[in-house]
């Protein structure tokens, strides 16, 4: 008990050094939280842009659809599925899709495209169809209108009003060609889609494809991200012979990233922390030299090395209980504002960000799941780093001390 008073009265003899070692701590307890922050904000947006925008909660096909998008693939019984879901209390909406896989052409060139057919009323509620033009929604009518997205554009030079060819595979195996006017110019947060996928009316393309009336896709959004298990086991249940697919599934490199990062998010908490350490250890070592006649004198009526040690890092970990709180209190305001007001990312570039499927504007959340781990390594690294300026203080000789 002695010890710990002895080193609590230490910290304090000189304020200045004190106070650098504290805030040494803070700021990088406030570095590595502010990351794990941005971190979790990014993947939080990711999720929910996959979610709420390209895949939903989960989806359902014909076992074999998905290896060529075979018009023939279709889901049967449809309006018994489309009850069922209507009635289910985990599930917030739905929508049916016709899906293929076509060729647009213009005067200037081509390119391969994913052709969605949609009802856009239906579409609205399940993947933010609304939210992604800058005027006014178009409405693709069953005369051959078209929607493309704005990175497709750019690629092709088109432009609202603008006619183009697509070019597809019918149910038997016919190609078939259309000529549609472009009545919408879409943008996501994710550009590689943009240049892929286009939009029409579904029936308008199921007729194209020769299979009027069907559908070859499910989209479903649940009530909560949590109800997805129960969700999808209750859709396979019904439908046995269907290949339901949540959104980890239909996304896998969306959930990889989800699940990776924590670990990469660490590593550079733990760089941050070393590159504290070593601020610790300066600061202890000037400590140390400064009072080598005091150790002496301490050495010299009777202290053993064991407490000498003690003292030592209990002064080093004094100064990190310190400034803990400081940095908690700091990040905690710091993240909070960000999570209400967001943080905009644009400077880093717009299309950068987009490219990868990120928003620009991000939401840092707190990641208080984390903060034990947080803490844990803030002592270990304080510890760690007070462990040389501790054997260097056992290590002075008090009779060559005291002479100088």
């Amino acid at each position: 008990m002695m010890i710990l008073q002895l080193a609590w009265r230490n910290i304090w003899r000189n304020p200045a050094r004190s106070l650098v070692i504290i805030l040494s701590v803070a700021i990088g307890l406030f570095a590595a939280i502010s990351v794990l922050a941005l971190y979790d904000g990014m993947l939080n947006s990711r999720m929910r842009t996959v979610i709420d925008t390209e895949t939903g909660h989960a989806q359902l096909h014909h076992p074999g659809f998905r290896d060529d998008m075979e018009p023939r693939f279709v889901i049967p019984d449809r309006e018994r599925l489309a009850r069922m879901l209507a009635s289910d209390t985990l599930v917030r909406s739905h929508a049916f899709r016709v899906v293929t896989t076509g060729m647009l052409a213009t005067a200037g060139g081509s390119a391969g495209v994913t052709v969605y057919g949609i009802d856009e009323q239906a579409e609205v509620s399940v993947s933010r169809w609304d939210r992604r033009f800058d005027d006014s929604i178009p409405r693709l009518t069953a005369e051959r209108s078209i929607a493309i997205g704005k990175k497709l554009s750019r690629k092709l030079d088109l432009d609202k009003g603008d006619k183009v060819v697509l070019t597809l595979t019918d149910r038997e195996g016919n190609m078939v060609s259309a000529a549609l006017r472009i009545r919408g110019i879409y943008e996501t947060s994710n550009a590689p889609l943009d240049e892929v996928n286009v939009f029409m009316k579904d029936e308008a393309l199921a007729e194209l494809l020769g299979v009027p009336g069907q559908r070859h896709e499910l989209v479903v959004i649940c009530r909560s991200d949590d109800a997805v298990p129960q969700m999808t086991q209750a859709l396979k249940a019904a439908m046995p012979a269907m290949q339901v697919e949540s959104w980890k599934e239909l996304s896998p490199e969306t959930d990889l990233m989800i699940n990776t990062v924590d670990y990469y998010s660490y590593i550079i908490v733990i760089i941050i922390l070393i590159a504290l350490s070593f601020g610790i250890v300066n600061t202890m070592m000037m400590s140390v030299l400064e009072r080598r006649k005091e150790i002496a004198m301490m050495t010299a009526l009777g202290t053993g090395q064991r407490r000498m040690l003690s003292m030592i890092v209990a002064e080093t970990v004094f100064l990190s209980v310190v400034g803990i709180p400081l940095a908690l209190g700091c990040s905690w305001f710091t993240v909070d504002h960000f999570h209400r007001k967001g943080l905009d990312l644009s400077g880093m570039g717009k299309e950068m960000m987009r490219s990868f499927g990120f928003e620009d504007l991000v939401y840092p959340s707190f990641p208080s799941d984390k903060l034990p781990a947080i803490i844990l390594l803030v002592f270990l690294s304080a510890l760690l780093a007070s462990l040389f300026p501790s054997w260097k203080s056992v290590r002075i000789d008090p009779a060559r001390a005291l002479q100088k």
